[in-house]
């Protein structure tokens, strides 16, 4: 079963209350301290695409990349270039003055193999000088308040939603699987539908992101609390990186 590929119709009802928008500033804000006169931008997991349109909202010619045809069949609905693509292979035919890669898609990178593969796409795509910024789970955050089990209700006109989320953590491996169980309820017709999926995700830590940066040919420019720009620290679940070529 392919991550995403079952829901992803109920994605952006599940993540409505994200601030898609106060992100999306954050990410203009680390452009213009970074690379101010970008204009061409590679989302690296795009999903259903909130992130694109409102960074093109701020004059950046985005196009997006993701692995789930049914995340992009929502993304197309807006007019932007949304490519299928694994984003460990893709092989555009351009460059880029940045790549992103946004909602932990490189926590989804669960071994060295594929987030060093993630690492050459993004590098392959900049432009001399181009800069790449992601987001990543921290891994003294996530060993210190560790995930437990969560239920998430959310409903519109036409379903009501609940995700039942179960993580289980595996010590030598710095990884979380989370199995979720959602409950999708027609208003209409009352039907009920039931989703399982397990996504397998990594924690990370600053010596080996640095690291397998480095090794990959970037320079690490700057690293943070993702949305705060505080220094991370043991509550910081989400941080952000920022590397360049």
């Amino acid at each position: 079963m392919t991550v995403f590929g079952d829901y992803s119709s109920y994605y952006n009802l599940l993540y409505k209350d994200k601030d898609y928008a106060g992100e999306a500033g954050f990410i203009n804000d680390l452009i213009q301290k970074y690379s101010p006169d970008a204009k061409r931008v590679l989302d690296l997991g795009c999903g259903t695409g909130r992130h694109d349109a409102l960074l093109a909202e701020k004059g950046y010619a985005m196009t997006g990349v993701d692995m789930s045809e049914e995340m992009l069949s929502i993304a197309r609905t807006q007019p932007l270039n949304f490519i299928h693509g694994d984003i460990r292979a893709v092989q555009l035919d351009q460059k880029f003055d940045v790549t992103i890669s946004l909602f932990h898609v490189m926590s989804y990178q669960t071994t060295n193999k594929d987030f060093i593969a993630a690492l050459q796409t993004a590098k392959a795509h900049l432009v001399p000088g181009g800069v790449f910024i992601f987001d990543f789970w921290y891994g003294p955050a996530v060993l210190t308040d560790r995930p437990t089990v969560r239920v998430k209700r959310l409903e519109d006109g036409q379903i009501h939603v609940i995700r039942l989320a179960e993580p289980v953590m595996h010590a030598n491996k710095n990884t979380v699987d989370v199995n979720y169980t959602v409950w999708i309820k027609n208003k209409k017709t009352l039907q009920t539908e039931e989703i399982r999926e397990t996504h397998h995700m990594r924690y990370w830590f600053l010596p080996e992101i640095n690291y397998l940066l480095q090794k990959e040919g970037f320079n690490v420019l700057d690293n943070g609390e993702w949305m705060t720009r505080k220094k991370l620290n043991f509550t910081t679940w989400s941080g952000y990186m920022i590397a360049g070529i």
